[in-house]
């Protein structure tokens, strides 16, 4: 995730100042408050164009706390096998999701530092190869006790451990959170899942076919989505069965897998892990692009 670009803050500057100028020599030609209404335009336009990246460095610029370290260093694997600068990088994407996103509670859940960390470390695993990736500014967290159904009650026939909206918030139960990182590798994280499906809502809806996938390669990886999800209904998938529902399930099972499975994904299903080692740019084994992990 991007903290401060400089490139960025120049142009809203650039753009300020002539916005500026214009103003404010329409108003001294114009009215006796001369220079005046246009300092003021400079001077909103910048408060309102750098609020977030401003917001992100004073958050970033902030240690994230020993307990946090500590949780990741013992709940994500590939968090140890970081060398110090990509580690500190993840700390910072971590201390991001924390200061941005939104957590609340449904049901009379106590929502914990721990959970805050789970949900945080579930992005920063899903963007650390793509630093110039973005998930949404401000996303909504809801959390419930358990598990729920399709009308959001607990208990019962509820078969959901969370659930994610395109224009709405992330829903996850309690326990599945905490079970998510507990058991790191069983290819179960529902964290993992439902951000999974937020990178595919960057189309119109979720598809299985992320618009982060080049346009051009779109055919193929289809076509490797219905073959791999034969794959499961035949029991011949280390995917969970939940992945032959659709392909943006797929899709959600598929990054699980990747991340908390990737020796035994790669060495059982080659093609989609090669597919989604390119696609999150990084060797999950590893923790370093494909390129570095190949020349090894």
């Amino acid at each position: 995730m991007h903290v401060l670009s400089r490139s960025l803050v120049a142009y809203h500057v650039v753009l300020g100042i002539i916005l500026g100028l214009g103003s404010g020599a329409i108003s001294a030609t114009g009215t006796d408050l001369g220079w005046l209404p246009g300092l003021v335009v400079l001077s909103v336009y910048l408060i309102l164009a750098l609020r977030k990246p401003l917001r992100r460095w004073r958050a970033t610029n902030l240690p994230l706390s020993k307990e946090a370290r500590e949780w990741l260093g013992e709940r994500v694997p590939l968090y140890s096998r970081l060398a110090p600068s990509a580690r500190a990088r993840f700390d910072r994407d971590v201390q991001i999701v924390l200061d941005e996103w939104i957590y609340e509670s449904a049901e009379g859940v106590e929502i914990t530092p721990e959970m805050k960390v789970g949900v945080a470390a579930g992005a920063a695993l899903l963007l650390h190869g793509r630093p110039e990736w973005e998930l949404p500014h401000r996303q909504t967290v809801l959390i419930y006790p358990e598990h729920f159904d399709e009308e959001y009650e607990l208990g019962g026939e509820g078969e959901f451990d969370g659930m994610a909206h395109q224009h709405g918030p992330v829903i996850l139960s309690a326990k599945a959170l905490e079970e998510s990182w507990a058991y790191g590798e069983d290819g179960h994280n529902v964290v993992l899942h439902e951000l999974a499906h937020l990178l595919d809502y960057e189309t119109e809806f979720a598809d299985g076919v992320p618009s982060l996938i080049d346009r051009r390669s779109t055919v193929a990886w289809q076509e490797m989505v219905r073959k791999e999800m034969r794959r499961i209904r035949r029991r011949r998938s280390i995917l969970r069965g939940y992945g032959a529902t659709d392909p943006a399930e797929f899709f959600a099972v598929a990054v699980e897998s990747f991340f908390e499975r990737s020796h035994l994904m790669a060495m059982r299903h080659p093609e989609l892990f090669a597919a989604l080692e390119a696609l999150f740019n990084l060797d999950p084994r590893t923790g370093e692009p494909p390129e570095s992990a190949g020349s090894q």
